[in-house]
């Protein structure tokens, strides 16, 4: 498990995934140094996926966002992730900033929208069910 004052990441043995629960706005080291254990979660667990809950803070700052592109997602994919959960509030506050990276994500994995944990399960029991 990663924790700091901006998130906790680990891993959801029950669900295959790698979770990280944003906490408040971060940027450079402090955003960067969880996605990268999410990276190592995901290279030791086939067919792991991500997932953000980003209700307490995430936002995006340009440099991260652009790291996030280069670096994070060309190495998920390679580690077998084919899907990202992003839980979101009821509001959608963050609208406007998934969005924008919605694009890009959905050219290497499936983009969910979700409110909590329990959807993600939901979908993830689907798509074992429907296989």
């Amino acid at each position: 498990m990663y924790q700091s004052e901006f998130c906790d990441m680990s891993y959801n043995h029950e669900l295959n995934i790698a979770f990280v629960k944003w906490k408040k706005f971060c940027r450079d080291d402090a955003y960067r140094q969880p996605l990268l254990y999410a990276l190592e979660i995901m290279e030791k667990h086939e067919g792991c996926n991500y997932c953000a809950d980003t209700r307490d803070g995430f936002e995006n700052e340009e440099a991260d966002t652009q790291w996030l592109f280069d670096v994070f997602l060309p190495q998920a994919a390679e580690a077998s992730c084919e899907k990202i959960f992003f839980i979101i509030d009821r509001d959608n506050s963050l609208k406007e900033e998934l969005e924008g990276q919605a694009v890009e994500l959905r050219k290497l994995f499936e983009v969910s929208y979700c409110f909590g944990i329990d959807d993600v399960r939901e979908i993830l029991n689907a798509d074992v069910g429907g296989a």
